[in-house]
């Protein structure tokens, strides 16, 4: 997505001159969300994934290299190395690595049934898996797991989700939104088992039949799906010899400028000064990886510009909700405004920082994001308005 978005923003800027985008993947740049939801579910096709139609790569001169890996990219040569055996040279480059799913160190955890959900490849295997399964277990309590179990429930399974927190999707949003959500997803038929984790996954015949989890319990599984998280991808990057940051990915500055001259990076893998949060922040959110593309592209042209979008996340439950969320707070809140009631119609969470906004959730449309976007790139003091920002009946452009 970071790719796809910058090669658009290098045509669209006047760069008349040869590009390539080069990735692992089968198919052409596309929306992941689709995987854990619509395409998941078949309402959605491929092509409704893509980020550009399948033809605009041939039309705007941009040469698509899939199926296809950067083995070494040399940075004193200006050259990558592909696993096609060709050499491409360059003199501006975009390393947009992504991440790789986190795998779950138990026992049994290369049984077949068990699902780890990155690609497009991984959803179709987990719909044809699960279409004579009765129970599946979700292991995890943030998007991925909460989502799968979300549509798979609308698909007819029997849905159990597993996690060490004690309620889902709290990491990211505290304990009051994940209380909301927990009793949103209990209400649909989704089992919730928290303060748990898997000590080790039994089958039979080599198929995954069971989990056994550190408190002794033992849940039925037709399928597994893990949703332990995710790592950015920096081999190419480290090989390279590019700066790698704390927070695990290719270190940047403010205008996503890596190390190296001429070279920067996006998306998932990239960990830049954040012009926002007063600090290196990595974010992982397709949304975040198509504005950094945008930014990349801005800058190869020249612009000299700082990354200044404001992250924005979305995730759906099914048609149960939708999730809107601007920031994110990366070193956490010390205050929570909510906004209507949860659980009753839309309603929102405001995260405050000493005083001032950090990010703001919104379910249903409970909130104009724009505002919330306002509020947090303007550092504006809100603490004499927390009766405004609580308030469903008040404008909110009045606030700031």
């Amino acid at each position: 997505m970071a790719s796809a978005s910058c090669a658009a923003g290098l045509r669209e800027g006047g760069f008349d001159g040869e590009l390539a985008l080069v990735g692992r993947e089968a198919d052409p740049p596309y929306s992941r969300p689709p995987a854990s939801k619509g395409y998941l579910a078949g309402r959605e096709s491929r092509d409704d994934a893509l980020f550009h139609p399948a033809g605009w790569y041939a039309e705007h001169r941009v040469r698509l290299l899939t199926r296809t890996s950067v083995m070494k990219l040399d940075l004193a040569a200006r050259e990558a190395r592909l696993s096609t055996k060709e050499t491409l040279g360059f003199d501006q480059a975009l390393v947009a690595t992504g991440a790789n799913v986190r795998r779950l160190p138990a026992d049994g955890a290369d049984l077949e049934g068990l699902h780890y959900l990155r690609a497009l490849r991984n959803a179709d295997a987990l719909r044809d898996d699960v279409a004579d399964a009765e129970r599946v277990v979700l292991v995890g309590g943030s998007y991925i797991a909460s989502e799968v179990a979300a549509t798979l429930t609308v698909m007819g399974k029997r849905c159990t989700m597993v996690m060490q927190e004690d309620l889902p999707l709290s990491t990211a949003f505290g304990r009051t939104a994940g209380a909301a959500l927990a009793d949103l997803l209990g209400a649909h038929g989704v089992e919730l088992v928290t303060g748990d984790e898997v000590a080790r996954l039994e089958g039979d015949d080599e198929r995954v039949a069971r989990v056994v989890l550190a408190s002794g319990r033992v849940l039925e599984a037709g399928a597994v799906v893990l949703g332990v998280g995710a790592v950015p991808d920096v081999m190419l990057a480290r090989a390279a010899g590019l700066a790698l940051g704390e927070r695990g990915g290719v270190r940047c500055d403010d205008r996503l400028r890596t190390s190296a001259p001429g070279v920067y990076a996006a998306g998932d893998v990239c960990e830049y000064d954040s012009v926002l949060h007063d600090g290196p922040v990595r974010i992982e959110h397709w949304d975040v990886a198509v504005q950094h593309g945008r930014t990349v592209a801005g800058n190869m042209l020249g612009a000299d510009r700082p990354h200044t979008a404001v992250p924005y996340f979305w995730s759906d439950l099914a048609d149960w909700a939708m999730l809107e969320y601007v920031g994110p707070a990366i070193d956490g809140w010390d205050e929570e405004v909510v906004r209507g009631t949860p659980g009753d119609g839309p309603w929102a969470v405001w995260y405050l920082r000493g005083g001032r906004v950090v990010a703001a959730l919104s379910v249903g449309g409970c909130v104009d994001l724009d505002h919330a976007r306002r509020l947090l790139a303007d550092r504006t003091p809100v603490g004499e308005h927390r009766e405004a920002l609580a308030d469903p009946a008040t404008d909110l452009a009045a606030v700031g």
